[in-house]
C-alpha cells in the first residue's frame, strides 16, 4: 500500500488516501461531495494529482479524431481478396490450435501469481489517560505548547486560525478524520486533522495526545480566507494536540480538543464539540 493524493472534482480539494482504497466512496471534507476514489497513479511524483469521480458519473472515454474518419473506398476485387485471405488464415489457425482453444474454454485456470486483497489499515494511535483537575487558561490566552499542564475549557469549540477568530459551526468525523470549521465553503477559518480511522469506531471513547516529537503524528491542515477573501490552506507540523472522544449517540459523537500550532499567528482550536459521523460507502 502507498499513499497518494487526488483532487475533488467539485471544489478541487486535495485528499490523501491509500492505494488499497481505490474504487471506494469517500466524502470531500470541504464540499462533502461523494467521490469515487481513483486508481493510484503509476508515478510517485507528489506533484502529480489525479481527479476523483463524482458518485453516479463515469468518465467518458475520449475517441481520437483519427478513428472518426470514414475509411477510404476500396475496389470490390481488392476487398474480396482480403476477405478470402483472412478466412483461410482463421481456418488454418483454428485447426492448428483447436486443442488449446477448447481446453481454455472448458477449464479456465486462475493465475497463480495473483496477490490477495488487503484491507486498508489506519495507524494505531495509543490511548492516553487525561489527568483530571488541570488548570484552565484564562480568557483567550489558550495558546501553549504544554497541553499536558492545562485542561480543556468547557466552551464551544473555536479559536484562532491564521489570525482569524471563529466559533465552530460545522464539525464532522469521517474516514479522513476530524474537521472543525465555520459553516461557509470555503470556510472563513477551520482545521482538518487527518487521523484516517479505519474503521471510524476505533476512535470511540479514546483520548489521544500528540506532541512535536510524536512519531507518525497525523497531518493537520489549517484553512482560512485572507483579506481578499481568497481561500488559503497550509499543513502544519510541530503542533501539540489533545483529543478526547466520547461514545457516539445516533450519528454524532461528543468530544474535546486542545490544538496549538507553532505558526507565526499562534493558531489554536480549543473547547467541546459534537461532531456528525459520516461513514464511508463502498460500491
Amino acid at each position: 500500500m502507498r499513499e497518494f493524493k487526488y483532487a475533488c472534482p467539485v471544489c478541487g480539494q486535495h485528499i490523501r488516501c491509500d492505494s488499497s482504497q481505490a474504487g471506494s466512496v469517500m466524502e470531500c471534507p470541504t464540499c462533502f461531495q461523494k467521490i469515487t476514489v481513483p486508481q493510484a497513479p503509476s508515478t510517485d511524483d507528489s506533484k502529480f494529482i489525479i481527479t476523483g469521480t463524482k458518485v453516479g458519473e463515469r468518465p467518458t472515454p475520449k475517441i481520437p479524431k483519427e478513428t472518426l474518419r470514414a475509411p477510404e473506398a476500396k475496389s470490390f476485387s481488392g476487398v474480396t481478396a482480403v476477405l478470402v485471405i483472412l478466412i483461410c488464415a482463421a481456418a488454418a489457425a483454428g485447426f492448428i490450435y483447436r486443442g488449446t482453444i477448447f481446453k481454455s474454454r472448458s477449464a479456465p485456470v486462475a493465475p497463480t501469481n495473483s496477490e490477495p486483497e488487503h484491507e486498508a489499515v489506519a495507524p494505531s494511535w495509543p490511548a492516553v489517560a487525561v489527568p483530571a483537575n488541570l488548570p484552565i487558561p484564562a480568557g483567550t490566552n489558550y495558546w501553549t505548547l504544554d497541553v499536558k499542564a492545562v485542561g480543556t475549557p468547557e466552551v464551544p469549540a473555536g479559536g484562532k486560525v491564521h489570525g482569524k477568530f471563529f466559533t465552530a459551526q460545522r464539525m464532522i468525523l469521517n474516514a479522513d478524520g476530524l474537521t472543525i470549521r465555520t459553516a461557509d465553503l470555503p470556510p472563513q477559518a477551520g482545521i482538518t486533522i487527518y487521523l484516517r480511522p479505519n474503521p471510524i469506531s476505533r476512535l470511540f471513547g479514546k483520548s489521544l495526545l500528540f506532541e512535536p516529537n510524536t512519531p507518525g503524528a497525523p497531518t493537520v491542515l489549517l484553512r482560512w480566507k485572507d483579506q481578499g477573501r481568497e481561500a488559503k490552506q497550509g499543513e502544519n507540523t510541530g503542533y501539540v494536540l489533545r483529543l478526547e472522544f466520547g461514545q457516539p449517540v445516533s450519528n454524532s459523537i461528543p468530544g474535546k480538543i486542545y490544538l496549538c500550532t507553532p505558526d507565526a499567528f499562534k493558531s489554536y482550536v480549543v473547547g467541546k464539540f459534537d461532531a456528525e459521523i459520516i461513514k464511508p460507502q463502498t460500491q
